[in-house]
């Protein structure tokens, strides 16, 4: 399988919104995805990340990320989604994808990379500590939607 990734262009939102749907989906979370295409072109200065193409020049998974600073390790960067379709999981994609936001870290030396996961998905929860990260379960989202 031939796999390229790629920083996100603005001309991938529409099909990123797609993606953003099936994760919301898998999440068990739908009705939270409320993000459009449209949104993203007057934000795209927010967004940063990479996506993975099939041989066909078709998405099939996603990673983005920002930049925080956290008062206890300085600046970082923060994962907000990594997502890979069903269909290509267990292919080395997710981990593809992780690595170009590790890489990405550090080039911009940030102290750490940090994300969540969901406590019910093991599969995720079991690569991620094979990367080496270390998953707590001491605190939980906190979010306010304007």
């Amino acid at each position: 399988m031939n796999i390229k990734t790629e920083p996100i262009q603005e001309s991938d939102f529409e099909e990123l919104i797609s993606l953003f749907h099936e994760f919301a989906a898998f999440e068990k979370l739908p009705e939270n995805m409320v993000n459009t295409a449209e949104r993203m072109k007057r934000e795209k200065e927010y967004i940063h990340g990479f996506v993975a193409r099939n041989e066909d020049g078709i998405i099939v998974g996603y990673v983005n990320f920002f930049f925080a600073y956290y008062t206890w390790t300085g600046k970082s960067m923060y994962m907000d989604d990594l997502y890979v379709r069903q269909e290509y999981r267990g292919k080395g994609i997710g981990t593809l994808l992780i690595n170009k936001v590790i890489d990405k870290a550090k080039e911009e030396n940030c102290n750490g990379l940090r994300w969540q996961v969901s406590e019910w998905n093991h599969p995720a929860i079991t690569f991620y500590k094979s990367l080496g990260a270390k998953i707590n379960d001491i605190e939980r989202n906190c979010d306010l939607i304007f």
